[in-house]
């Protein structure tokens, strides 16, 4: 083990809907070690995607603490919580989020362009990263030219270029085939497997968990299950 990456403490989260609330998560405390590839799984509505908003700094817990590489993240102000998740980490959402006028590799280039690097060299870097994605053809073209998984690729490499410490991805090969998933995978591995990164996962993409090194389950907003259980895999697989 190469130490704690993330360290959640009794986190909990409410909504509020019309004049009630509801508690979307009970209580989660977990620890996410660096050097590895841990996925969370579990049904929809299960709070998979409301925990990784909250470990990624995106979305305030109710109660409850979360420290990110020892830096307890919800005591930043706002200004340094941002700066910090652009130095540190990198975002892959279900939605791409691309900008429609710019290229795919401008688009992909944004996290080094808004942390000070000089755009030409910003955009070079980009390619790079999309040539190993294998869409290096596409990266003059606009999103709007772009297919879907294409368009998944670019928002990978976009989250990708600036090296963060954590990756948070969220069905990052919905969009993909067999093929282009698992080389997306084979990359967020290799990011996974240095001693001071971290990846977390959310996914329903049963081609792909050999790849994990710890599942997380998740059932009505609780995390139910630990490990590399061959029972986890065998649940997921049947839904």
């Amino acid at each position: 083990m190469n130490g704690t990456a993330i360290s959640v403490r009794k986190v909990s989260k409410d909504f509020a809907v019309g004049d009630s609330t509801i508690r979307v998560l009970h209580d989660i405390s977990v620890d996410v070690q660096a050097g590895e590839l841990t996925y969370l799984v579990g049904e929809s509505g299960s709070g998979k995607t409301t925990l990784i908003s909250i470990i990624a700094g995106i979305l305030y817990p109710t109660v409850g603490d979360v420290s990110v590489f020892d830096t307890p993240i919800y005591g930043l102000s706002d200004n340094d919580l941002v700066r910090f998740r652009l130095a540190n980490i990198g975002f892959i959402f279900q939605q791409y989020n691309l900008l429609p006028t710019l290229t795919a590799a401008e688009n992909a280039a944004i996290p080094l362009i808004a942390g000070g690097m000089q755009r030409a060299e910003a955009v070079e870097r980009a390619r790079v990263l999309l040539e190993k994605l294998n869409i290096s053809d596409q990266s003059d073209k606009y999103p709007r030219q772009l297919s879907g998984g294409q368009q998944q690729r670019v928002a990978i490499a976009r989250a990708l270029v600036h090296e963060p410490r954590l990756i948070v991805c969220d069905e990052p090969t919905a969009a993909l085939d067999a093929k282009s998933g698992r080389r997306v995978m084979d990359l967020l591995r290799e990011v996974a497997l240095a001693a001071e990164r971290a990846v977390i996962i959310v996914t329903h993409d049963n081609r792909i968990f050999d790849l994990a090194d710890r599942i997380l389950a998740m059932e009505d907003g609780r995390i139910t299950r630990d490990g590399r259980d061959t029972s986890i895999l065998q649940h997921q697989e049947a839904q």
